[in-house]
């Protein structure tokens, strides 16, 4: 990666008729045709990796049916709102984070049509103070529910996003979904950055045996038949589950085990690939450089 400051990052180019937010320099959007792949707990892992390489870096739980990222990074209580209207985003482990998870009793259900959940969606990427204090963030990754409904259709119109990342499992029925998460980012021009394809393989704890339990190679044909970089292959380990219920992420709770190194890799490859996508200046919002 080639940046005139490796703990800033520059604006890259969005959809064509929004611009960069202004205290937002990137937007990475987080998506699975489905759910059950571990597309949060990789959003949550990567959010930490990116900020463990000096960067300022927000997560946006924009899942509003079933926030999970409080619980993932040990957070719970209220945000505080200085002036009533906007909203300071609750920090953990080097992250700025904002959830609907936050506003509701951990046992309420959102009970909301699409409109609500679009509009809940939009007030909390723009009434939260993202890098309040810190000249603002170079990245905000936001983790999507899975599908390609609502909430993503309104990402793809009214929020400026520099890339999208595709979280797949190497089984068939996973990469059928995936490519249609990749092919509705491709027709509302977002770029997708990549896949990564989680729970690839399984190291027995006893005696080493590597399993793939849920086939093999499938993210890799899938990146080949689209043209689209396969970010990583992410683990099937018991200490990732562990850690995220426990509310510290594997990279930081295990940063010597492989699950971690394999998340700081994914996390490279992705600003690599960001890196190759026009830049704008930030100064003047839509001017490519």
């Amino acid at each position: 990666m080639t940046t005139q400051n490796p703990t800033r990052l520059s604006p890259h180019a969005v959809q064509p008729t929004l611009s960069p937010l202004p205290r937002v320099r990137n937007i990475i959007a987080i998506g699975s045709g489905k759910g059950g792949v571990g597309k949060s707990t990789t959003a949550v892992n990567l959010a930490v990796a990116l900020a463990g390489q000096g960067l300022r870096v927000g997560l946006l739980d924009a899942d509003i049916y079933g926030p999970s990222i409080p619980t993932m990074l040990g957070l719970s209580g209220r945000p505080d709102s200085p002036d009533g209207k906007s909203i300071v985003p609750m920090r953990a482990h080097g992250v700025q984070t904002m959830s609907i998870g936050f506003l509701v009793e951990e046992d309420t259900p959102m009970i909301w049509r699409g409109p609500m959940a679009t509009s809940a969606l939009t007030q909390l990427l723009n009434d939260t103070r993202w890098g309040d204090g810190d000249d603002g963030l170079d990245l905000l990754v936001i983790d999507l529910p899975p599908g390609t409904g609502d909430i993503q259709l309104t990402l793809a119109q009214k929020i400026p996003v520099a890339g999208a990342v595709i979280v797949t499992t190497p089984q068939d029925v996973a990469t059928l979904d995936a490519r249609k998460a990749l092919k509705m980012f491709e027709k509302v021009q977002v770029p997708v950055l990549g896949l990564i394809e989680n729970m690839a393989q399984h190291v027995c704890s006893n005696c080493g045996h590597v399993e793939h339990l849920f086939g093999n190679g499938g993210g890799e044909r899938m990146a080949t038949q689209y043209g689209v970089p396969l970010l990583g292959s992410l683990p099937l380990a018991l200490s990732i589950r562990e850690q995220g219920d426990a509310g510290t992420p594997v990279v930081l709770s295990a940063p010597d085990s492989a699950a971690a190194e394999a998340y700081r890799q994914v996390a490279l490859r992705l600003l690599e690939e960001l890196d190759k996508r026009p830049r704008v200046r930030a100064e003047i919002g839509a001017s490519l450089v």
